[in-house]
């Protein structure tokens, strides 16, 4: 700052006459007085108003500034406190949470592990199950191939249509249940045989053989050739009998009453009765001594007791070989032992008698029988069933 001008302390003005107190007044108090002077002299200056505000103004600052600085650094240590507290509570939490954390990491691990063995059981038994599902449906279709090939055999072999229509609706039944897909190719093959079969003729063989059997069990009562008595001739019969027949009833309770009158002619019409009868009972006996017959086939009335056994048994033999044939479809065997059977018949046999007439004509209605029917084969449904095997 530029000084002030200092005035003389015994600077006058000319021609003044000096004041009194000038020179009366002590040192002290003159200074003391020059220096309240020289302060108010000071003070009434503009630049050190300005100078005094600004100080003042920046003592303000300063003490708002440290009132400030007060409260900030009071609001942070509060701030702080509060953050100490959090962050212990939250280090609390924390480590808390940490430990739900492990916790939970060994339940989730021991869940996937579980899972895992879940995973892994499950996988065994859909694969199990599938397995045991393969071997089940092959081993269905194993059971109905083995099936098939029986009833075709039996059906070529002994042409039995209702054997081989059994095994197909079994086999029919048996894929039906499994209710698959898969299967339709095999049931529609399964359904056209069974259509096949059912539009056969149908051929009697219970009835033929059972008229066969009835010829077998009448072979040994047939009256052959060498064995054959004559048959006595019918008895007449006497007017006498006839008229005491319907009057049975009435002698019977007419016996306890009187006998009648004997008459004369009595005697002599029970003589004559007596020698009809004698008579007819001679000539009866004369009619078995001598017969007269024609045999084409001498040898048949040569025949020992043994030979007329083993005839039977050959003709028993030769029907029973016929029935075999007629159950086994073999139609040339069947006609066969049939047209040697009622050879002997006609050659060894009284074709005369009315059992051997009635076995010719039985042996007659079965060799009518037509045996010649083509029976199909069941290689579709087999077929069918094999390819489903061979399919990978």
């Amino acid at each position: 700052m530029n000084e002030l001008p200092t005035l003389p302390e015994h600077s006058a003005a000319p021609g003044a006459a000096p004041h009194a107190d000038q020179y009366s007044s002590p040192p002290s108090a003159r200074a003391r007085s020059s220096g309240g002077a020289r302060i108010t002299d000071i003070l009434q200056r503009p630049m050190t108003v300005v100078v005094i505000l600004l100080a003042l103004l920046l003592a303000a600052h300063a003490w708002s500034t440290r009132s400030n600085l007060l409260k900030l650094r009071m609001d942070m240590a509060n701030r702080l406190q509060k953050g100490e507290v959090l962050n212990t509570e939250t280090s609390t939490l924390v480590r808390t949470v940490q430990d739900q954390t492990r916790d939970l990491q060994a339940k989730v691990s021991l869940l996937e592990n579980r899972q895992v063995e879940a995973q892994s059981q499950q996988l065994a038994l859909e694969q199990l199950y599938q397995d045991l599902s393969k071997n089940r449906d092959e081993w269905a279709l194993a059971e109905i191939e083995q099936v098939l090939s029986t009833a075709s055999q039996q059906l070529q072999l002994a042409g039995n249509v209702q054997g081989a229509l059994i095994a197909l609706q079994n086999a029919d039944r048996s894929l039906s249940r499994s209710d698959k897909p898969q299967f339709i190719t095999i049931r529609r093959a399964i359904a056209a045989d069974i259509d096949k079969l059912k539009a056969l003729p149908a051929l009697d063989l219970t009835g033929v053989a059972l008229r066969l059997d009835n010829v077998i069990t009448q072979v040994d009562t047939l009256p052959m050739l060498a064995d054959e008595k004559p048959a006595l001739p019918a008895k007449p019969v006497k007017a006498a009998s006839a008229a005491l027949a319907p009057k049975a009833g009435a002698a019977a309770t007419a016996a306890a009453a009187p006998a009648p009158a004997p008459v004369k002619d009595s005697m002599l019409a029970r003589v004559q009765d007596v020698w009809q009868s004698w008579t007819g009972e001679m000539w009866d006996e004369m009619r078995q001594l001598i017969r007269v017959r024609r045999v084409d086939t001498p040898e048949a009335l040569m025949l020992s007791p043994s030979e007329t056994y083993f005839v039977r048994e050959n003709v028993k033999l030769r029907l029973l070989n016929a029935r075999m044939a007629l159950l086994a479809r073999n139609e040339v065997a069947f006609r066969n032992d049939l047209v040697a059977a009622q050879d002997a018949l006609a050659k060894y046999f009284d074709t005369r008698a009315g059992t051997t007439q009635a076995a010719q004509a039985l042996l007659r209605q079965v060799q009518a029988s037509n045996l010649a029917i083509e029976m199909p084969s069941l290689s579709d449904s087999l077929n069918a069933v094999r390819n489903y095997k061979a399919k990978p």
